[in-house]
């Protein structure tokens, strides 16, 4: 298992071509934080914002929701490699990526981590009060879930259930009082991540078998991992169902979550315990897709046809 992003570094590898000098060393950065992964997380805290708001809100809650969702996940990915940099070398699968390779020094990457906290609790401030109370919090389990997979096989969970946090932090922003919607968006988004980092982690099932490290997978097998991935999305279509049902959305909501339920079910039947040759493309390269579908099509209901 990886995290966070979750084992997204599988992309790290430095074999395309790239560009010289300080160009290089920011390449090489943000490639160790998978910044294009970080992208395709956002479409849900718009959808917390959206919702919060019903409706669009303003240009300064989307700024620095933006802002405060860019570091948090920046210090976590950061945090994430400079926590497993040593299981990372001794992986054969993630040997090559940048922070064992020695790419990036360990100075830059603390620094990183530090200012990037520091610019998500300065975006909290911008946002309200209680934002601000709570990135704290945001900034203990962000630090925390990196050790879960020394310990415990629900790693893959905790992973989720913590970036999942992100639309829930979203909707304080714009409407700083917690109800049952953004507990069921949190619980979707949680699940949704906790799917595709299970899938993810079946690739290292014998490496943590080996080295002692705990997930789904080295629980379970590669077998079962997978049905308790597909478990984990079904009960996600469920719950942004509910969020539907409790927000009193319009019908092309339903739609979205419809064509997010199909791209999930095609991105499993990508993959078995037999051929996991094409679980990037599954767990990245499709599932990238949900959180901007569902995002357009929740924004559609708003609009009155």
């Amino acid at each position: 298992m990886s995290v966070p992003g979750p084992a997204v570094g599988g992309s790290q590898a430095g074999t395309e071509p790239t560009p010289p000098g300080l160009l290089l060393k920011t390449y090489y950065f943000l490639k160790m934080i998978d910044i294009g992964h970080s992208l395709f997380a956002l479409p849900f805290a718009y959808l917390g914002a959206l919702l919060a708001a019903r409706g669009i809100p303003t240009l300064h809650q989307l700024a620095w929701i933006t802002l405060a969702m860019v570091s948090a996940r920046t210090a976590a990915l950061g945090l994430n490699r400079l926590i497993d940099r040593h299981i990372d070398a001794r992986n054969p699968r993630t040997a090559d990526w940048i922070l064992p390779r020695g790419l990036v020094r360990l100075p830059v990457v603390v620094v990183a981590i530090v200012v990037s906290f520091l610019v998500m609790l300065y975006s909290a401030a911008q946002l309200n009060e209680l934002c601000l109370k709570l990135a704290p919090l945001a900034v203990i389990a962000l630090t925390a879930y990196s050790y879960t997979k020394r310990f415990t096989w629900t790693a893959n969970v905790i992973l989720g259930l913590t970036i999942g946090l992100g639309p829930v932090g979203a909707w304080l922003a714009v409407s700083p009082r917690l109800e049952v919607t953004p507990l069921l968006l949190w619980l979707a988004v949680g699940l949704w991540i906790a799917g595709f980092d299970t899938m993810y982690a079946c690739q290292d099932e014998n490496f943590d078998l080996v080295e002692g490290l705990h997930s789904i997978p080295a629980r379970f097998g590669t077998a079962k991992a997978l049905d308790i991935a597909a478990w984990f999305h079904t009960m996600t279509v469920l719950l942004l169902l509910a969020v539907g049902f409790k927000m009193g959305l319009g019908w092309p909501y339903y739609i979205g979550v419809v064509i997010a339920a199909l791209v999930l079910r095609f991105e499993h039947r990508l993959v078995s315990a037999d051929d996991l040759s094409r679980m990037h493309t599954a767990a990245f390269g499709i599932n990238r897709y949900v959180s901007a579908i569902l995002l357009l099509f929740a924004l559609l209901s708003y609009i009155k046809f």
